[in-house]
């Protein structure tokens, strides 16, 4: 009986979706800082932030591939990241908004490796992760 009930609350737990930890609300206000270069736009077109086109549309980065948003060109490193398994989570959202270049330079072990996202976020990562994660639903 107590094995089951382990089993149980195990299955349970990987049957429930990873919740992003900040604040979703609070991430919508925070994106303002990222609208210049980027928007939040559906694949239907519908506008969820207007923003800039320096880089790539944001909708549903969440647990994609880095590099890979269709019909934007990426620096050769994000590429390279990608092609290594890097994936947008919490964790990879968060210390690649805080740093991009170094950030890399440590993912790819290469200390030459660029980003072409030269902002650092000193706060709220977690929130504007939040917020994308809502927005992507």
């Amino acid at each position: 009986m107590k094995y089951t009930f382990s089993a149980a609350i195990a299955a349970l737990m990987i049957a429930t979706p990873v919740l992003a930890e900040g604040d979703a609300e609070a991430g919508k206000k925070a994106f303002n800082k990222c609208k210049a270069c980027h928007a939040v736009v559906t694949a239907s077109d519908e506008v969820i932030v207007k923003g800039g086109k320096t880089g790539p549309n944001l909708y549903g980065i969440i647990g994609q591939t880095a590099g890979t948003v269709e019909g934007y060109k990426y620096g050769p490193s994000l590429v390279a990241a990608g092609e290594g398994g890097l994936v947008w989570d919490e964790t990879t959202f968060v210390e690649y908004t805080t740093d991009p270049k170094k950030f890399l330079q440590t993912y790819l072990d290469d200390p030459k490796a660029k980003s072409k996202m030269t902002f650092k976020l000193k706060k709220g990562g977690e929130d504007i992760y939040a917020f994308l994660t809502s927005a992507s639903e």
